[in-house]
């Protein structure tokens, strides 16, 4: 079978940093800090104090007001990050055969919209159920808006692996089109669960940032980290293959060499440096790629100490002493974790540094930790020419997916 070659050609964010790409990269850039105080609610009770939440964001930009009252946050960002991924690939949805474009999205509806019907319907009756819960409560609800906003009726895909989603659905948009499905596939993620059960349980899990100054609470692979710091966004990539690319002389951003998946089955919360080694090597395998040909490795570095700890491990399992000569960097120090996007925001965060030239830094690393002593590029972003790059996400118990991203001269 001729596997084909798949590029980017696309990519559209709304993030904590930006409320687009080129914002989200002059944001990356300086090691500016996209996170404060939680505003969502009030958060006097609760320990945890701090979040990363988009600011300023319009959903009636991109939907109608009829379109924006029926749709969950996670959707109205999925949206808007379409928007501009698909007009910065010069996608024109005329001249394509429909069935020939697919959709593989993540999404992460909050609990809110969930326990709220609850309530109303134990104060005002079944009959007062709100008709679209299930497409809207459904995590498929953002691949199913963008296709019907586009009219792709190609594979229409939304997987969930937490926090490995949003590689995941650029990993499974890849297979697709590598095995005739898809000319052209739309993928990554969205999540706005940023409310009082997902913050509160999982602020009991021991996962979160007690940090009270939003500037300091996301820390990865510093000494004092004391958890992530939970975030919204959403982050599109548009994949095809490099003949459907040249053949309508669209912009080539990247090229998505390889993908691959793993599974700890080893703890609900707890991550294997093993099994997270094993998508790492499986990922340059698929791409056809040695260890030392990677030039940069964008981080899952959640800021947690065990999850931090545990991916310098297996980066060192993969790359043996070479390990301590790549640069390595966490996006999420400065836009938190956002959960179900964070894998495609991250992907894009890798294009651009690859694009850029410049590498973009870990923020607040000031005490270096025994147990994560590789090159995390600390505080200040560094020149360097990226062609390789492996970005890692690993999903809370154990979903595991590393993709392996390689510049494009044309």
């Amino acid at each position: 079978m001729n596997v084909p070659q798949v590029v980017v050609t696309g990519m559209g964010t709304i993030n904590p940093l930006g409320l687009n790409v080129e914002e989200f990269w002059q944001g990356l850039a300086a090691g500016k800090c996209g996170i404060g105080s939680i505003t969502r609610f009030d958060a006097t009770d609760f320990r945890v104090k701090v979040d990363a939440e988009v600011k300023g964001f319009d959903p009636t930009k991109y939907m109608d007001l009829k379109a924006v009252d029926r749709s969950p946050r996670a959707v109205q960002l999925v949206v808007g990050a379409a928007n501009e991924a698909v007009a910065s690939a010069k996608l024109d949805m005329t001249q394509e055969c429909p069935e020939r474009v697919g959709v593989s999205v993540a999404a992460m509806v909050g609990s809110d919209y969930i326990v709220k019907q609850n309530e109303l319907i134990n104060r005002r009756g079944p009959r007062r159920a709100d008709p679209l819960f299930i497409t809207k409560a459904s995590p498929s609800g953002g691949a199913m808006v963008i296709g019907m906003m586009l009219g792709a009726k190609g594979p229409n895909s939304s997987v969930n692996t937490l926090c490995a989603s949003g590689a995941d659905a650029i990993g499974t948009a890849l297979n697709f089109i590598r095995l005739g499905y898809a000319d052209v596939m739309i993928a990554g993620g969205a999540d706005s669960s940023l409310d009082l059960v997902s913050i509160a349980g999982i602020d009991i899990l021991g996962a979160l940032s007690r940090e009270s100054d939003p500037l300091k609470a996301s820390r990865p692979f510093d000494a004092n980290r004391d958890g992530f710091v939970y975030g919204e966004g959403a982050g599109l990539v548009i994949l095809e293959t490099y003949e459907h690319a040249k053949k309508r002389s669209a912009p080539i951003l990247a090229k998505v060499a390889g993908a691959a998946w793993s599974f700890d089955a080893f703890d609900q919360t707890a991550p294997a440096p093993e099994s997270e080694a094993y998508a790492m090597k499986m990922a340059l395998e698929n791409a056809g790629m040695k260890p030392e040909e990677v030039d940069y490795i964008n981080a899952h570095g959640t800021s947690t100490k065990l999850n931090d700890a545990c991916e310098t491990k297996a980066i060192k399992m993969v790359f043996g002493e070479n390990a301590y000569k790549i640069p390595i960097s966490s996006t999420k120090s400065m836009i938190g974790h956002v959960i179900i996007a964070a894998g495609a925001i991250e992907t894009i965060a890798a294009i651009l540094v690859m694009n850029n030239g410049i590498i973009h830094p870990t923020i607040n690393y000031e005490t270096p930790d025994p147990e994560c002593d590789l090159d995390y590029v600390p505080n200040v972003a560094r020149p360097a020419k990226v062609d390789t790059c492996l970005t890692n996400s690993f999903g809370l118990g154990g979903e595991n997916c590393c993709l392996v991203l390689k510049r494009c001269n044309g």
